[in-house]
């Protein structure tokens, strides 16, 4: 791989959408591939992993990795949308009478594994078309509810009717659901107001960079950017030693050797067992193989 192949943590604005910011971090960079591992709402703002170059070919790495958000929402007021922008369907003042234990109550036994039923307005699939596309039609689509894990909630300030709160969940979760269905839960409804992605998995927005800033994250190589392994530091590793490089390179395995342990693990990473290997050449990511009977099988091979 080269230095233009690597993972841009991009700090997402509001106002623009997942697609907009990469494009723009695309003409900053004067690279043609590029995409990211998980779209935020238009008014949502926080992390965005940007994948850069060869990169692109690891997005399905990314995509199970859990995610952490800082969230706000407001009681008595429920929307199509299940966020601000969308149009009331129902108020009700009952918030009034909500006492503060109940509420912290009703987000703790969110917590776990559960089902949610998808937002109307979302990508997912409903009779063979988008389920955005039948709402913006008028139409409701028939969502199945899915399972979803919150592995964290939690009321961080309560001034009603917001009430502000964290959450880390598993990849497929909806926030602007979790706060409809918590609406639900205590009686008047409710929606998300505001919405902050602040990690994803062993990624932090606080080492993100604006996406006017990417070229200066890139040449200045800062915290923003992860090139090679280093972009890839939940995985398992294993060096290679001329020898196996060959092999790999031309798609035969190798022994497992010693592999070694990752140097950051997230709340669901995969057993050993399951967990693809990032196979090296000193800081050079060679492959990402996966392990079956003592050997190692190179799944997508970089090096030339």
């Amino acid at each position: 791989m080269t230095t233009e192949a690597g993972l841009l943590l991009v700090d997402k604005p509001a106002e623009a959408t997942s697609h907009d910011i990469i494009l723009r971090v695309r003409r900053r960079l004067g690279v043609r591939r590029i995409g990211h591992t998980g779209t935020l709402d238009p008014f949502a703002t926080g992390l965005l992993l940007s994948l850069v170059g060869s990169f692109t070919r690891l997005a399905d790495l990314y995509h199970g990795l859990p995610k952490s958000y800082d969230a706000t929402m407001v009681l008595g007021r429920e929307t199509d949308t299940d966020d601000l922008t969308g149009r009331t369907v129902s108020e009700d003042a009952g918030w009034r009478e909500l006492d503060t234990e109940a509420i912290r109550a009703s987000f703790a036994a969110r917590e776990g594994v559960g089902r949610q039923v998808p937002p109307s307005y979302s990508a997912r699939h409903a009779g063979g078309e988008r389920a955005y596309a039948l709402a913006r039609r008028g139409e409701r689509p028939a969502l199945e509810a899915r399972e979803v894990t919150i592995q964290e909630i939690a009321v961080t300030d309560i001034d009603l009717p917001r009430v502000r709160f964290r959450a880390s969940v598993s990849t497929g979760t909806y926030v602007r659901a979790l706060a409809r269905d918590i609406g639900r839960d205590l009686g008047p409804g409710a929606h998300l107001a505001a919405l902050r992605r602040t990690a994803i998995g062993p990624f932090g927005v606080d080492d993100a960079t604006s996406p006017d800033a990417a070229r200066e994250a890139v040449a200045e190589a800062s915290i923003a950017w992860r090139p090679e392994v280093a972009a890839l530091p939940w995985l398992r590793r294993r060096e290679l030693n001329d020898e196996e490089r060959d092999e790999i390179r031309y798609g035969r395995s190798v022994e497992r050797g010693d592999v070694l342990p990752p140097s950051r693990s997230t709340p669901d990473s995969p057993d050993g067992s399951t967990n693809p290997v990032a196979l090296c050449a000193s800081d050079e990511l060679f492959a990402v193989a996966e392990e079956r009977d003592g050997r190692l099988y190179p799944k997508k091979v970089f090096a030339a």
